[in-house]
């Protein structure tokens, strides 16, 4: 695209009419751009009418937006769309050759524009093959703050600051190092120099009493950024410029922690939030030096300390200071546990700290009542899970945590004694005083210690039991459920986080309260219950064993539940994660008798059909089919009368998701479909068969997604269908489904799971016509394309054709392949890889199948291929697995996910059982043993022969042990 006067009017009409409020041109506008996009030199046309002073300015402003938009997707490949067109390097050269200084020269909205732009160039480009723009940035920094021109230092400073933010969060390798040093030598100096001449600025505006208040805005948020900038050259390792030069940098940055900006800060809360975003980097960089060189920073250190201890005092009783507050504590956190500890020793410190950080930080405000009020889910992440380590309440008890370190019995009666004050307060007024009693229940809970290794915590700061008998249990006890509701949630909190602790009988005596509180309006008091009985029930006590068991929970099991499915109907509950989670977790425990589980399974379903309009919430999708799954797992297998019940409420709902397309819950549905084909006798009901004969359908498997769930199904049918199979040409589709599956290394293991199913269910009669054609599948995917995982997987369905058809059908079928083939199979394949096997129960039937083999279908006259064959069972017995399995980082864990008969298990409560096809055999060594010492026996001699011929010293040894262990001899 030529830059000349019509290709201005052409753009300068199309950016024109996207701005239309009428539908038509502005589709044209956007598809004549998207297909001048595709040509060279259209970006760079584009940034030429930006800088086209004749332009409109609404014009310039959607062009520079389109500029910025189209190198995100044009100046690197895309990973997802390899084939689109890409800016040439001429073109990139030019814009880069250009950018910077009309960046510079342009109004405050488009030069945010191309500093965004040139920052996604930076991104790729910087600094390797854009040399050039370091210089250029210094250079123009250097002009335009001697021209006091602070609206464009700070587009220049905000795209530095982008560019060097990988420095923070990339990994510490070479090449970044080297990246680090080209910036450092080139920027570190002229850096210094910005900020310092800014800090003149700052300096005479404030000796003049003259209160320009946009000058020091620009001058204030100019130091912010070089803070920032700071931060990132700093955050690898501290260079040697930095340190050389720490005097000028700490004395400013004190400066703007102990000087009062009265313009600025009284000007209102965007006047404030500037010169305390100003604040938060300067603690930001001076925790960075207390982390990374205690010893260099020290001299400066008292100072700091005094200056946001005295900072910390102002800004904790201000709601909308939050995050200097943070920064400044994380200051103070990181000093209480270095070597300079010493600083918070005093009691007085210690006194002042408690009552004038962390109790005016740890005490609700107003906005945390309207979080709790206006956005519950929002609330409990923070909360509940743990998501607050930047908020004020959590970070001023990390600074106590961080005083404990070295002061843990002062911090301890410190603490204490606010704790007794403030009990002490709600006592004498309860309705006016209840946030004391929030705060307290909040500083025992926060500052308790987890347990390594375990869920449980502990505390010193109060008796846990007594603490919870006399503060806790009064609150749970309370009639009121949507009385006080945060202090109920507290105590909920409370109850939950120390549950260990909390002895069964009284636990017990306190769960109907807790049931109670499910039915509180409160979204947050609702869900904290249905937490609480949750965690409960997973608490275990010494030797893994569940402290709460069906008999505990059934008492009150059908309020229990009929609470649980009323907190769905409160507003904005009606998909609430905890209380699913919940009916998870009890039906999962409780016995479920006919009178639970039919209002259950037709509560699920009527969940199931509202969420089926509209899914969006995964977390509470999966826990609603977990329920599911473990109810119909649960009810029906103890109540085979049920499933008729179930299948009359799920069924429709089933059918429903694969008619609609609700494509998120095809996993979900097979999965279930499975457990009621497992739970049907054969023959299967007409209405299965026809869910069949779609599932062999070519269609079906198209999504690759729901391959695993539709082999889960699949199998089910196997195993159930089996006569049905070798019907209307059924087989040859299940084996048609399993070429495919397994041709592909993404979908092969999927494919051993299928051919394993029929292998086990099928007689030999039966697969004997498809077997050579099996084979032939097999070995082809084996030479063009092998990985160790389909090797494995080979071995074990190899294994198991054996010990189901016997070696003699094994060795036959695949010379069908190819005359003698077998052998070269066993001496390339069989052997070598035999010993990569893991996992106990494929481990049992390879070593098994591999010495039936040697022992009723090898001759041993073939002396090396049967001695060899025993030297692998001998190394697969006897060695650990990290000694011969080396690892392959790219392949998942064999025995986690490989295993025979192994099954995609997206629901855990809807897996397939695992199947022990050699049931009869316990000990597979005893096996060997046992098995060569019979055929020795037949033939005196020759076997200690072979054995001494051909296996490893060390597996001979391993051998007569074992010999020895089960008192046989190989004679």
């Amino acid at each position: 695209m030529e830059w000349n006067p019509e290709t201005l009017n052409f753009l300068s009409q199309c950016f024109l009419n996207t701005l239309s409020p009428l539908p038509e041109p502005r589709r044209r506008a956007e598809a004549a751009l998207a297909e001048a996009a595709d040509r060279p030199n259209y970006g760079l046309a584009v940034l030429r009418l930006v800088a086209e002073p004749t332009v409109d300015a609404q014009i310039s402003q959607s062009a520079a937006v389109n500029f910025k938009n189209h190198l995100k997707t044009r100046w690197s490949p895309q990973p997802n769309d390899p084939v689109q067109f890409i800016v040439p390097d001429p073109e990139k050269e030019q814009i880069k050759s250009l950018i910077v200084t009309l960046m510079v020269n342009s109004s405050p909205k488009i030069q945010a524009q191309l500093s965004e732009a040139l920052t996604i160039i930076g991104k790729h480009d910087f600094p390797k093959a854009w040399q050039t723009l370091l210089p250029e940035v210094v250079a123009t920094l250097d002009k335009l703050s001697q021209a006091n021109d602070y609206v464009s230092v700070n587009g220049v400073l905000a795209m530095v600051n982008s560019l060097f933010k990988k420095f923070r969060y990339q990994f510490n390798t070479n090449e970044m190092l080297l990246d680090l040093k080209y910036c450092l030598d080139n920027f570190a100096k002229p850096l210094l120099e910005v900020f310092k001449r800014t800090a003149g600025f700052i300096d005479q505006l404030q000796a003049s009493g003259n209160a320009n208040m946009n000058a020091l805005k620009g001058y204030i948020e100019s130091q912010r950024l070089c803070c920032r900038i700071f931060y990132s050259l700093n955050f690898m390792d501290l260079p040697e410029f930095f340190e050389d030069h720490m005097d000028e940098w700490m004395i400013e940055f004190n400066k703007y922690l102990t000087v009062n900006y009265s313009s600025l800060e009284d000007s209102g809360k965007d006047g404030l939030a500037l010169v305390d975003e100003l604040r938060a980097a300067v603690c930001e960089n001076i925790s960075l030096y207390m982390e990374k060189d205690e010893e260099a920073f020290q001299k400066y250190l008292s100072g700091f300390v005094e200056a946001v201890w005295g900072l910390l005092v102002v800004v904790s009783n201000s709601s909308s200071r939050e995050r200097l507050t943070v920064t400044a504590i994380k200051f103070l956190t990181t000093v209480s546990t270095s070597v300079h500890h010493t600083l918070f020793a005093r009691d007085d410190i210690l006194q002042q700290i408690s009552q004038s950080v962390v109790i005016p930080n740890v005490m609700l405000r107003d906005e945390d009542e309207e979080l709790f009020e206006m956005n519950y889910v929002e609330f409990i992440r923070r909360d509940m899970e743990g998501s607050d380590l930047d908020t004020r309440r959590r970070i001023a008890c990390e600074l106590l945590k961080g005083i404990a370190t070295n002061y843990k019995q002062k911090v301890t009666e410190k603490v204490s004694a606010q704790l007794q004050s403030l009990l002490t307060s709600f006592a004498e007024n309860p309705s006016a005083n209840w946030k004391h009693k929030d705060c307290a229940i909040y500083l025992v809970v926060s500052l308790a210690t987890k347990k390594a290794g375990g869920s449980s915590v502990s505390t010193d700061l109060v008796d846990i039991e007594s603490f919870f008998g006399s503060v806790i249990v009064p609150e749970l006890r309370n009639q009121d459920v949507d009385g006080f509701p945060m202090l109920k949630a507290g105590a909920l909190k409370f109850f939950t986080v120390f549950r260990n602790q909390i002895s069964k009988p009284v636990a017990l005596a306190l769960l109907p309260d807790v049931v109670r509180f499910l039915g509180s309006e409160s979204n947050v008091v609702h869900s904290y219950a249905a937490n609480c009985i949750e965690k409960l029930l997973l608490v275990k006590d010494e030797g893994g064993r569940a402290r709460y068991l069906a008999a505990d929970v059934n008492p009150f099991l059908l309020a229990l539940m009929t609470n649980l499915f009323s907190a769905l109907h409160k507003p904005e509950s009606e998909e609430n994660q905890y209380v699913m989670k919940c009916i998870m977790r009890v039906l999962g425990v409780a016995n479920v008798s006919r009178e639970v589980a039919l209002p259950c399974i037709n509560g699920l379903a009527t969940v199931l059909n509202r969420v089926c309009e509209n899914p969006k919430n995964p977390v509470f999708n999966h826990y609603m089919f977990e329920s599911v799954a473990v109810l119909i797992r649960r009810a029906c297998e103890q109540d085979p009368t049920l499933i008729s019940a179930f299948e009359t409420s799920l069924l429709p709902c089933l059918q429903m998701i694969l008619a609609r397309d609700v494509s998120e819950f095809f996993p979900y549905a097979f999965q279930l479909l499975a457990q009621f084909v497992d739970l049907n006798r054969s023959p299967l009901p007409g209405n299965y068969m026809d869910i069949f004969a779609i599932l062999l359908l070519p269609e079906s498997w198209k999504k690759s997604g729901n391959v695993p769930a539709l082999v889960r199904l699949l199998q089910a049918f196997l195993k159930k269908a089996s006569h049905e199979l070798n019907q209307q040409g059924r087989l040859s589709n299940v084996l048609g489904i399993f070429n495919t599956l397994v041709s592909s290394p993404s979908t092969d293991e999927q494919g051993f799971y299928v051919l394993n199913t029929v292998i086990e269910n099928l007689g030999f009669d039966v697969i004997s016509p498809y077997v050579s054609h099996i084979w032939v599948a097999l070995f082809k995917r084996l030479q063009n394309n092998r990985t160790v995982k389909f090797v494995k997987s080979l071995v074990i369905h190899m294994s198991l054709f054996l010990v189901k058809h016997g070696p003699q059908n094994l060795a036959s079928s695949i010379n069908t392949v190819q005359p003698d083939v077998f052998r070269t199979i066993l001496e390339q394949f069989w052997i070598p890889n035999l010993k990569l096997i893991t996992g106990s129960m494929e481990l049992k039937l390879t070593s098994v199948a591999s010495t039936r083999l040697i022992c009723e279908s090898l001759s041993p006259s073939d002396s090396m291929i049967w001695g060899k064959m025993l030297d692998s069972i001998v190394t697969l017995l006897s060695r650990p697995e990290e000694e011969r399995v080396e690892e392959d980082p790219e392949i998942p864990d064999f025995g986690e996910t490989i295993g025979y008969n192994a099954s995609f298990v997206r629901l855990y409560n809807a897996g397939r059982k695992e199947e022990d096809p050699l049931q009869e055999i316990n000990d597979p060594k005893q096996f060997l043993v046992a098995s060569l010492a019979n055929l020795s026996a037949r033939s005196p001699g020759v076997l200690p022969q072979i054995i001494n011929e051909n296996l490893e010293q060390a597996n001979q040894a391993a051998l007569f042990q074992l010999c020895s262990s089960y008192n046989l001899r190989i004679v």
